[in-house]
């Protein structure tokens, strides 16, 4: 039986596990922390959403950008101090701007696919994570933002996807609880929400009852080639800081690597002789805790896009309900700062004005984000090294569509040599 090490215990990694294992692999999961799905998997936006397909790549983000930059609450911000991987990333993003339609067509039908896999594998192994199959509404304020979006459904409308118009009536009826006002919006009823980390610690409790290894608290150092594979070279983490701990490494020898380290990804993808120029982009999201009644039911049902504040919402079971959004480019910055969480609570106030506030947990992630905003998949310049990564702010919509497509490319290059396992 093969051996294949997967680098990285986020939904990808872990739904990549799963996926390598259904086909006969011996698969160990190596991941820094002491459980799956504790960065950008812990708390996104929830949304399954193939409506946001639409890749960011367009001269007109690039003007937003600029205009933004001086507003500390914009929705997109950008740390202008120089750093060669961030404008090495930027030019290579404008660079990406001639494929707009393809990537943006092609993310659709990723999205697509990825969402079958999905429901497919929460129902065989009975994963509760919160999953309500209501659609999405993207809603916007003004005619031009409205034209424009009429535009991005004909191409979503190529990659497969079916959504329609709705006039402001049509919006409320949908999702009563919206109070602001709007010039029109769009519904995608294929769409739906679910907390992630509960679908990821769900499919790693499963991947684990099918013989899936997790090496936890363990940093991946090295991955060094070997006559006969690779040996992954790792690192425990201490207890007592949260570090590696010096120089104290220990072996994993192993036929092949698939790398779903995110933003890790990089600096894995350089020593092994690949360019991956994977940016972290931090995001924001706060989860409210709807203890009242009266806030449960003035919290909607529909997820939301707010196209103008670049703002998504989920409800997550009866009493939680989670609004995410912006953009930063500021390094591997992890920083919670108030006033970047602020717009969510203000935004939230303003279109559901009977939500309570007071009982907000905020969190930020690093969203690991190529130029191209489509994800690195496939294999690497080395035989037995594989990637899948990348996925931007599209990570839970796409994972299991790039899951199956690395397992593909795996079972391409090393054979499992033994018959599916059984279910």
């Amino acid at each position: 039986m093969k051996k294949i090490a997967v680098v990285g215990a986020g939904v990808t990694g872990v739904t990549t596990a799963y996926m390598l294992r259904q086909q006969g692999y011996d698969v160990t999961v190596f991941d820094r922390h002491r459980y799956a799905g504790m960065e950008t998997s812990f708390a996104n936006g929830g949304q399954l959403s193939a409506s946001n397909s639409e890749v960011w790549n367009k001269a007109s983000t690039i003007i937003q950008g600029l205009q933004w930059m001086l507003r500390r609450n914009a929705p997109l911000l950008v740390n202008p101090a120089w750093s060669w991987h961030k404008y090495s990333w930027m030019a290579e993003f404008v660079a990406n701007i001639p494929s707009y339609r393809r990537n943006t067509i092609e993310t659709v039908r990723l999205a697509i696919a990825a969402r079958e896999h999905i429901f497919s594998i929460a129902q065989q192994e009975g994963i509760e994570f919160d999953l309500e199959r209501r659609g999405i509404i993207h809603f916007y304020r003004d005619q031009k933002s409205f034209e424009k979006a009429r535009i991005v459904s004909t191409l979503y409308a190529v990659g497969g996807l079916e959504r329609r118009e709705l006039t402001p009536d049509e919006i409320r009826a949908l999702e009563p609880t919206l109070k602001g006002s709007y010039y029109g919006g769009f519904f995608t009823p294929s769409d739906c929400t679910g907390d992630i980390h509960k679908f990821t610690r769900g499919l790693a409790e499963a991947c684990l009852r099918k013989g899936v290894q997790f090496q936890q608290d363990a940093t991946v150092d090295s991955i060094l080639p070997t006559e006969f594979g690779y040996e992954v070279r790792w690192i425990p983490v201490s207890p007592d800081d949260g570090h590696s701990k010096a120089k104290i490494w220990r072996p994993a020898h192993v036929d092949g690597v698939v790398i779903c380290a995110g933003t890790a990804s990089r600096r894995l993808a350089s020593s092994l002789g690949d360019r991956l120029n994977v940016y972290p982009v931090k995001g924001y999201s706060i989860t409210l805790n709807l203890h009242t009644e009266i806030a449960q039911n003035a919290a909607p049902q529909v997820s939301i896009l707010d196209d103008a504040a670049k703002i998504v919402t989920s409800r997550l079971g009866v009493d939680r309900f989670r609004v995410a959004g912006t953009a930063e480019f500021n390094g591997f910055n992890r920083d919670i700062r108030h006033d970047r969480i602020q717009p969510l609570v203000d935004w939230t106030r303003e279109q559901f004005p009977d939500v309570t506030t007071d009982r907000v947990v905020a969190w930020s992630g690093l969203r690991p984000m190529m130029p191209s905003m489509l994800p690195r998949v496939g294999r690497g310049r080395r035989p037995g090294i594989f990637y899948n990564t990348g996925h931007g702010h599209l990570g839970w919509t796409l994972s299991a569509a790039t899951a199956h497509l690395v397992t593909q490319a795996v079972m391409r290059e090393l054979p499992p040599e033994t018959s599916r396992i059984a279910a």
